[in-house]
């Protein structure tokens, strides 16, 4: 019998990432084309399908791709449709799991969710194997996550739970979100609420620092990272800052669903004891007494430049065994004889 892969696609604002995987978690190959080069939803997958073919052809894989997964913005597990995707050229309503699956002569297709995918990658891949309770943040341009309870991903019942980016943390006076809301947790916590959070302390403070030195309306989580690291009084304060509402945040979603563990992903997660200090010291004071000591914060265990295509390809694997089982979405997890196993290389 041939090698099994899959198929694992990540759809971003910018570019679109797809890559081969087998059943260890190995990217054997991979390749990125450019998101918004088509305002017209077919010539894009028309683009996907030929540039997927090179890559499989280039590797001897083109008749052994037996799921395909796909993380995209706003993407819904149940339907296969991406609803309002945010920075997207194509509009409402794409029909995305139908058309790449008949694009590809009917290979079964699974959609989510770029956090969703995550938490489905870490679970199969990364620090999450064996859990079954685990709340995955992705700390990036935003805040995503994925909750899963009980092994399975909680999708709610429109396919849209999960956004607790946008849990309100500040109800008075709070910063406007890209979502339309004013206060979430994305427009502080998120490498974006950073920079706002260093504009902000820069204007209303006359401490020195040598975040003065660099243009107010560029300044990025990076430059305060770097600050920091410098041993910068204000970058140091803004990361206790930005940390402690992330931990408060934190001692509620322990409230919610008592995870196991809360997996931090995405390049602000990588800011070490400058977050991840006071981010602790918050939710160990603020989070209930009967869950004190319960919940490990824990960095993702997902190689970064593989992370995206490893976690739309675990969704692949769900694919494939909702095919063979015919198993109504959302599936139950694959069970261990299903599941791909193994270290990442």
């Amino acid at each position: 019998m041939s090698k099994p892969y899959v198929l694992g696609i990540d759809i971003g604002g910018t570019n679109t990432v797809f890559g081969i995987v087998d059943a260890r978690g190995h990217v054997v190959s991979s390749d990125s084309i450019k998101t918004r080069k088509h305002s017209n939803f077919d010539d894009y997958v028309d683009e996907l399908h030929t540039e997927v073919m090179r890559l499989l052809k280039l590797n001897d894989a083109e008749d052994k791709i037996q799921g395909i997964g796909i993380g995209a913005p706003n993407a819904n597990y149940y339907t296969g449709m991406i609803d309002n995707g945010v920075n997207l050229p194509w509009g409402n309503n794409i029909a995305l799991a139908e058309k790449v699956s008949r694009a590809f002569n009917g290979v079964p297709v699974a959609v989510t969710n770029d956090a969703n995918a995550a938490a489905i990658g870490e679970m199969t891949y990364g620090a999450a194997r064996g859990m079954k309770d685990f709340i995955m943040i992705t700390l990036g341009t935003g805040v995503g996550s994925g909750i899963v309870i009980n092994g399975q991903v909680v999708y709610g019942h429109d396919g849209f739970a999960g956004e607790l980016g946008h849990v309100i943390i500040k109800r008075n006076n709070g910063r406007i979100c890209g979502c339309g809301r004013t206060g979430c947790l994305e427009a502080y916590c998120s490498a974006t609420g950073v920079a706002r959070t260093a504009r902000e302390f820069l204007e209303i403070r006359t401490d020195p620092s040598t975040l003065r030195d660099i243009d107010i309306d560029t300044i990025t989580s990076k430059d305060v990272y770097d600050a920091a690291m410098a041993g910068d009084k204000l970058a140091k304060e803004i990361f206790e800052y930005t940390g402690k509402i992330l931990g408060e945040a934190f001692a509620d979603m322990v409230a919610f669903s008592s995870p196991q563990a809360i997996i931090l992903f995405g390049g602000l997660s990588k800011s070490g004891d400058l977050l991840m200090r006071p981010l602790v010291d918050a939710m160990n004071a603020s989070v209930m007494p009967i869950f004190r000591g319960k919940t490990k914060v824990i960095l993702s265990e997902l190689k970064e430049s593989d992370a995206a295509v490893l976690g739309a390809s675990a969704l692949g694997w769900e694919a494939k065994y909702r095919a063979e089982t015919s198993a109504p979405a959302p599936a139950v997890v694959m069970p261990a004889a299903e599941a791909p196993v193994g270290e990442l290389s």
